[in-house]
C-alpha cells in the first residue's frame, strides 16, 4: 500500500530498497526557499540498523500490511515495555529500541495497536493525537493570549513539547504524534 511520505509516522513498517524498516522519528523541514521534505530516521528489521533517509514530500512510500491487533499499554520497566491485548488478556513485551521515539507518547491504558510481521512483534502504530501532562514549565502569562511567542513544557512521559505562555503546570494537552507538536488544551 502506497502511502505520501508526508504521512509516515514514528511505528510504522514501511519498505525500502527492498527491505523492512522500522520508522523512529519523522521530521518536515521546509528550509527557506527550498522545496519541503521529510527527513526520517529508519531502523532495518533484519540487520537493526539504522539510518536517516530523506523523502520528497510527493515521494509513494510503501507501507507494509503487517497484522495489526489492537492493545493497551500497561506500564514500562527499565527497557521492557507492557502490552496486553483487552480480548484475551495475553501480554506482550517490547524492547524500547524496538519502540523508537513512540515511547515518549506512551501513557498507562492508552489504547494502540501493535504491528505483528511473521508473527514477531515489530512496532507500534500510535493514535494521531496523545493527552499528557504538563509536570514542568515555566509560570504562565495571564495576558499572553494570541502571541507567538512559545516555551517548553515537560510531559509526564519526558517529552518537551514547545506550548503558548498561557499552558501552566498540571494542566493536560493534546501533542500532535506525528511532529511532537501543541495541539490544543484537553
Amino acid at each position: 500500500m502506497a502511502i505520501p511520505a508526508t504521512q509516515l509516522r514514528p511505528g510504522m513498517i514501511i519498505k525500502h530498497n527492498d527491505q523492512l524498516h522500522l520508522v523512529f522519528k519523522v521530521e518536515h523541514r521546509t528550509p527557506g526557499n527550498l522545496r519541503a521534505f521529510i527527513q526520517a530516521k529508519l531502523r532495518n528489521l533484519k540487520s537493526g540498523a539504522m539510518f536517516e533517509h530523506r523523502f520528497r514530500s510527493a515521494d509513494a512510500i510503501e507501507k507494509v500490511v503487517v497484522d495489526e491487533v489492537a492493545m493497551e499499554f500497561l506500564y514500562s520497566d527499565g527497557d521492557d515495555y507492557y502490552f496486553m491485548n483487552p480480548e484475551d488478556y495475553e501480554q506482550t513485551v517490547l524492547k524500547g529500541s524496538t519502540l523508537g521515539d513512540a515511547i515518549e507518547y506512551l501513557t498507562p491504558n492508552l489504547q494502540i495497536k501493535v504491528s505483528y510481521h511473521d508473527g514477531v512483534p515489530v512496532g507500534i502504530e500510535l493514535p494521531s493525537f496523545v493527552e499528557l501532562t504538563v509536570i514542568e514549565t515555566e509560570p504562565g502569562l495571564k495576558s499572553a493570549t494570541a502571541s507567538s511567542v512559545t516555551k517548553p513544557a515537560k510531559t509526564e512521559t519526558g517529552l518537551v513539547v514547545q506550548v503558548p505562555p498561557f499552558i501552566n503546570e498540571g494542566e493536560k494537552i493534546r501533542v500532535d504524534t506525528s511532529e511532537g507538536a501543541y495541539m490544543s488544551r484537553a
